[in-house]
């Protein structure tokens, strides 16, 4: 097996964890820290999430012999990051985790589950996804209005990123937030004098559990987990020509769920975008061996878990604003793809139309939160327009 490993399959695994984890770690920090948690239950979460990903990359890619890239939440960051804490605090949030794990665990035992997950129409699946980005997408815009001298260079860098490569741009615009840390930032606070450990508190969290939550959490967290990573992650393998086993993988990936989620961290599920970087030619010629970039990309994660005290400490220096806005960049190219997507149908734009406006206001009903209000009236309005286009013709 070892024969098979190759220098590209080493670079792009490599490529594919740096990118993977720059992009996105702020807003894992963010959305945790939106929804209750502390400083230091914030980065234990940010320390389970990346492990759990790193182990399960490595487990997929030696058991399968494919390329499959396992990644967090980041939708599922995302829509924390939009919300507020729950009357239970954040136990009540480690309880929903605990709760979207069975489910995503449950989508793959039971087929009905995973065939009523598949039924939801694209449209309205993207449209919740647009809503819930919608907040955190905002954030780049006031950060530029309220700190422009520290948020201007990060947005200059992630130009220039992009303007390089797509997967550049986050990478750049992280240097670029460091820097601005390292000479306009005064140190304050905990993290001003440095870590003191590399570890995390490793204390599970007593989880708390509501009927309210079930539904203004755990359900939206397992929607968009599914509809954002899961779905065009198996898209992509399969894209490549890859068998996958789509209840096996959710399985497997519901289980490193429910193991971590005690401990504050977001699910894990597949991942669409350094998939697609180690299942092309540059992870190496032959497709059969390039499931080694996946096993490299793991190990990067596994070794990356063991930053999070230090990232926290960093990101605890940052004004709030200046560290949703490094957030908020990292999810345009999402938001752009989910907002096309919801809209691509000329004949049924009312429905994504309403899903994404409900997602996105913020409202409660019955003390149940906007997203899952946008699913059921999305969902209703599609419906009866289908039907009425069906009879018309």
């Amino acid at each position: 097996m070892l024969k098979q490993f190759s220098l590209p399959a080493l670079y792009m695994g490599l490529l594919a964890a740096f990118v993977g984890y720059s992009s996105s770690f702020a807003i894992i920090l963010a959305g945790l820290k939106a929804v209750g948690a502390t400083d230091g239950q914030a980065v234990t979460g940010l320390f389970f999430s990346t492990l759990g990903m790193g182990l399960c990359s490595v487990w997929f890619a030696l058991s399968t012999r494919t390329p499959a890239a396992v990644a967090w939440s980041t939708p599922g960051a995302a829509f924390f990051a939009a919300g507020t804490v729950p009357a239970g605090g954040f136990a009540e949030v480690v309880g929903a985790m605990i709760a979207c794990a069975v489910l995503i665990i449950l989508t793959g035992l039971i087929p009905l589950l995973g065939r009523a997950v598949a039924a939801i129409p694209k449209p309205i699946a993207n449209a919740i996804l647009a809503g819930v980005l919608l907040q955190l997408c905002l954030a780049p815009a006031l950060a530029l209005g309220e700190i422009p001298l520290l948020f201007l260079p990060v947005l200059a860098a992630w130009l220039v990123g992009m303007l390089v490569s797509r997967l550049a741009a986050m990478p750049f615009a992280v240097v670029a937030f460091a820097a601005v840390l390292a000479f306009a930032v005064e140190p304050s606070g905990p993290g001003a004098t440095g870590p003191t450990s590399l570890l995390p508190d490793l204390e599970p969290i007593v989880p708390a559990f509501s009927v309210q939550a079930m539904f203004s959490l755990a359900l939206p967290l397992f929607l968009v987990t599914m509809a954002g990573q899961n779905i065009p992650g198996f898209a992509v393998l399969e894209l490549h020509r890859y068998p996958v086993n789509r209840p096996r993988l959710l399985q497997k990936t519901g289980l490193m769920s429910f193991l971590i989620a005690p401990f504050g961290a977001l699910p894990v599920n597949m991942s669409a975008i350094t998939a697609a970087m180690m299942a092309g030619e540059d992870a190496g010629r032959d497709p059969a061996v390039r499931y080694w970039a996946a096993v490299v990309s793991g190990l990067g994660y596994v070794s990356l878990a063991f930053g999070a005290v230090l990232v926290g400490a960093l990101a605890s220096r940052s004004p709030p604003l200046l560290i949703t806005g490094v957030a908020g960049l990292a999810l345009i190219p999402a938001f752009v793809a989910a907002l096309s997507a919801a809209f691509g149908d000329a004949e049924q734009r009312e429905a994504p139309a309403l899903t994404f406006l409900i997602a996105a206001s913020g409202m409660t009903l019955l003390g149940v939160d906007g997203a899952f209000w946008g699913i059921v009236v999305g969902a209703v309005v599609w419906i009866a327009k289908s039907t009425a286009m069906r009879r018309k013709t």
